[in-house]
């Protein structure tokens, strides 16, 4: 039975974070919330638990993974970022957007779209997705809650549990969050292209 753990949406519990963090450092997958709605993460670094996510939502190799990271400056490590696309990045984030981004040296050749050597990055407006970087030191690999065959993600930890809970180690109930997927936002070459509406207004990148 798949362990769940209940976290202050607000004030997150630093014991109960470090839980989780561990399950993450030993290779699981978890189920956390962000401002959108809930994720599935793991170790940026561990191949085996991508694969699972992978199955778990049952895409492909050429499947966009998202780094969620802690503040801006993140981003600056893993992405090509030019002076305007980074002053726009802060007019809205924290937020419930993902932008795709051409992605540095840092980032693994597995973390990449395979053909366009991109990534998604976003900066979550949550306490316990925040708490889980902050502690876990560094961006969590994530993909959003959203079961195969479906376009809604997730948002009940307990109808998480009786959906996915056979496939994934931990989930953490932060109560119920957001229905709609991030507002995805192609910034490849420095012009905004919203490639999806999700929660987050598109209206600052139109």
């Amino acid at each position: 039975m798949t362990r769940i753990i209940e976290i202050h949406p607000d004030n997150p519990q630093p014991r109960l974070i470090k839980q989780v963090v561990e399950v993450i450092h030993q290779g699981g997958v978890v189920a956390y919330p962000t401002d959108s709605s809930y994720a599935i993460g793991c170790h940026i670094g561990d191949k085996q638990a991508m694969d699972r996510i992978r199955r778990i939502r049952r895409v492909d190799s050429d499947h966009n993974f998202t780094l969620v990271c802690p503040n801006l400056a993140d981003l600056s490590l893993y992405a090509k970022v030019d002076n305007a696309s980074f002053r726009l990045m802060k007019r809205v984030m924290p937020g419930p957007y993902t932008l795709i981004l051409k992605a540095s040296r840092e980032v693994p050749r597995r973390l990449q779209h395979p053909k366009k050597k991109t990534i998604g990055l976003r900066v979550p407006d949550h306490a316990v997705a925040h708490a889980l970087m902050e502690t876990l030191g560094e961006p969590l690999m994530s993909s959003t809650l959203i079961p195969p065959g479906e376009t809604i993600p997730l948002n009940d930890p307990f109808e998480i549990e009786q959906q996915m809970g056979h496939a994934l180690d931990l989930i953490v109930d932060g109560g119920h969050c957001g229905v709609e997927a991030t507002t995805v936002v192609d910034m490849i070459d420095g012009l905004p292209k919203v490639v999806r509406v999700g929660c987050g207004d598109p209206s600052p990148f139109e």
